[in-house]
């Protein structure tokens, strides 16, 4: 038998990782996968797949992607059912990553980085506002855009449990 599953998509939400009792890193994520055919009225369907995340793949995925962050989630599918509290029975089917793909250029620091210094230089005060910068905070700017147009080449990142 085999149980694999392997999708690319769009993270809905930045990563929230929480730790069992015993310390291991878990995360829940809605995966948005695209459809690769047209429905009755011509439009792509998107199919919003539950991903759990375990481990260094929760902690480094929450580090370095965020929400619409392209993604590849190598793993198996899962089920499980539960009694919510109208003590109905609830089944649940998930996708549990074994592996992510980092597929976007830059990561979520790196994005978030860049976002914030095209919002200052598009703001009306920014001349101001970089004038009034101290020297060291405009070189640390400097320095991490560069460093960030360095890395955009660099092939994709891939993290396994």
């Amino acid at each position: 038998m085999l149980n694999q599953v392997t999708l690319v998509g769009r993270l809905t939400k930045d990563l929230e990782v929480r730790y069992t009792p015993d310390g291991k890193a878990v995360s829940n994520v809605a995966l948005a996968v695209s459809r690769n055919f047209r429905d009755q009225n011509g439009e792509y369907k998107t199919d919003f797949v539950q991903c759990t995340l375990w481990g260094k793949v929760a902690e480094k995925t929450a580090l370095y992607c965020g929400k619409g962050s392209v993604v590849g989630v190598t793993g198996r599918i899962a089920t499980r059912k539960y009694e919510n509290a109208e003590l109905r029975t609830v089944y649940v089917t998930e996708v549990v990553a074994e592996n992510v793909q980092f597929m976007d250029k830059l990561h979520k620091s790196e994005t978030d980085a860049i976002q914030s210094v095209d919002q200052l230089i598009k703001s009306e005060t920014s001349k101001d506002t970089i004038t009034e910068l101290p020297r060291l905070e405009i070189d640390k700017i400097a320095n991490k855009l560069g460093d960030f147009k360095k890395n955009t080449d660099r092939k994709q990142t891939d993290v396994t449990t």
